[in-house]
């Protein structure tokens, strides 16, 4: 069973950074694609980035430019370093992993983005 455990999450002040992790229990080349999305109180989950097997990037055009998605194939961790943090990121951050039309979550790290 692939486990997916996020944590970084927590409370920053607007302006600020926050670096978000998600430790894979199996190594990240076996999956086709890994993802971040997000969920805010009453408001369906987005997605905000991906990362192919490949290495290849995309990301939602509301955190383009303020959010990086990255890997470390070593330790079966992908990030997503989020900088200029703005109240309305406030939400719980979720890692995504595609293997073979099959997906698997994390269970969330809550970001609250407040002064």
């Amino acid at each position: 069973q692939v486990q997916l455990v996020e944590s970084g999450g927590g409370l920053v002040q607007p302006g600020g950074s926050l670096r978000l992790s998600c430790v894979a229990s199996e190594s990240i080349f076996s999956f086709n694609t890994m993802a971040w999305y997000r969920q805010a109180p009453g408001k369906q989950r987005e997605l905000l980035a991906t990362i192919s097997s490949g290495a290849g990037t995309s990301y939602v055009d509301s955190v383009k430019g303020r959010f990086t998605i990255s890997r470390d194939s070593a330790k079966n961790i992908v990030y997503l370093q989020g900088n200029s943090l703005k109240p309305e990121d406030t939400a719980v951050y979720y890692c995504k992993a595609v293997r073979s039309q099959r997906s698997y979550w994390g269970q969330g790290t809550q970001v609250t983005v407040s002064s």
